[in-house]
């Protein structure tokens, strides 16, 4: 069973609730966040259904700090909104976060862009229909038969991000996932600018 925000919802989540993210940590993803959800690159459906996160990875680790589930559709975040994943398995399907809210299964495929480019710092995950018809099979895009927060997408996920050509344009269109785009780099700013970069072109053409 597969739905729009929690992807596969048989992931496991081993969430320790603790106070851990601190606000001078998510200064650089709140600026992120609130420029797409004001473009509506990240935000709620009309069921009630969000969708949409940005992660960082912390100095030196594997850890990362991501925005929480179900929390596309709150206009401005808090430190109360953010989580930092500890440890993740896509083979296995789970993710261990510490912080005041559960990382959700999207968590995955953050982690996995991370695991295959240890030059990548940040991690963009956003909807929008016009640029994923725009950019779909012209851009790398991953395989339609692998649905959003599976250990299938994380793997073709990692498949994808080992290429040069992905590596070179930081862009990976979710052809299992309507909607779904990711952009990545060695910061936010490199990965919000390339995903503004082709967004605006869309909304001009």
């Amino acid at each position: 069973m597969v739905d729009r925000d929690e992807g596969y919802v048989k992931y496991k989540c081993n969430w320790t609730n603790l106070d851990s993210i601190g606000a001078n940590e998510i200064i650089q993803l709140n600026y992120w966040r609130d420029r797409l959800y004001q473009l509506g690159l990240i935000g709620i459906y009309d069921d009630g259904i969000g969708f949409g996160n940005l992660s960082i990875r912390q100095k030196d680790s594997d850890l990362f700090i991501i925005s929480g589930t179900k929390t596309g559709g709150i206009p401005h975040l808090t430190p109360q909104h953010y989580t930092r994943v500890t440890d993740f398995n896509w083979e296995e399907n789970y993710v261990t976060c510490i912080g005041p809210i559960q990382a959700s299964s999207e968590s995955l495929t953050h982690g996995a862009v991370y695991t295959a480019n240890c030059e990548v710092n940040a991690v963009i995950h956003v909807h929008n229909l016009q640029l994923w018809h725009d950019l779909i099979d012209r851009l790398p895009t991953t395989n339609k038969n692998c649905a959003y927060g599976t250990p299938e997408m994380a793997r073709e996920i990692i498949r994808l991000s080992r290429e040069d050509r992905v590596k070179k344009l930081k862009i990976i269109i979710m052809s299992g996932h309507e909607e779904g785009i990711i952009t990545f780099g060695k910061d936010l700013t490199e990965a919000g600018n390339i995903l503004l970069d082709y967004y605006f072109s869309s909304q001009n053409n």
